[in-house]
């Protein structure tokens, strides 16, 4: 078996990776170990003190699955947003591939294109009458 050596692209990419996930890593595990305390989340809005729902967990749980859903909601807002765009290259597409199919079958139905004059040989030029008065 042959392998394809790795072009500079794939290895740069992954040392950035590299470079850019292991410290960010680092970050959340100590952020992690500083925040173990337990909290409570209430979600009834009328009553504080005897919640008929409420969810008790560790800060830094609660922090990462709400950093977690804010980069969800924006990634979906974005994706949203740029729906037009997409519509507008699709259909763009569409017309491209059209187009290159009817070149194609001119191409091979038409064997004798009207041939493009050299350089040497310039066509005929056009008659005009002179205008009636």
């Amino acid at each position: 078996m042959t392998r394809e050596p790795r072009s500079a692209g794939s290895v740069l990419r992954k040392i950035v990776a590299a470079v850019i996930l292991i410290p960010l890593a680092i970050v959340i595990i100590a952020f992690a170990v500083a925040n173990r305390q337990i909290v409570t989340v209430s979600l009834d809005p009328f009553s504080s003190e005897h919640p008929a729902s409420s969810l008790t967990l560790p800060l830094f749980v609660l922090i990462l699955v709400l950093l977690i859903l804010g980069v969800v909601i924006g990634g979906v807002a974005a994706w949203l947003r740029q729906a037009k765009w997409r519509r507008v290259a699709r259909r763009l597409e569409r017309e491209a591939e059209m187009l290159r199919s009817e070149v194609t079958s001119l191409r091979r139905g038409s064997g004798n294109v009207a041939s493009v004059p050299e350089a040497g040989n310039p066509p005929e030029r056009l008659q005009l009458r002179p205008p009636v008065q």
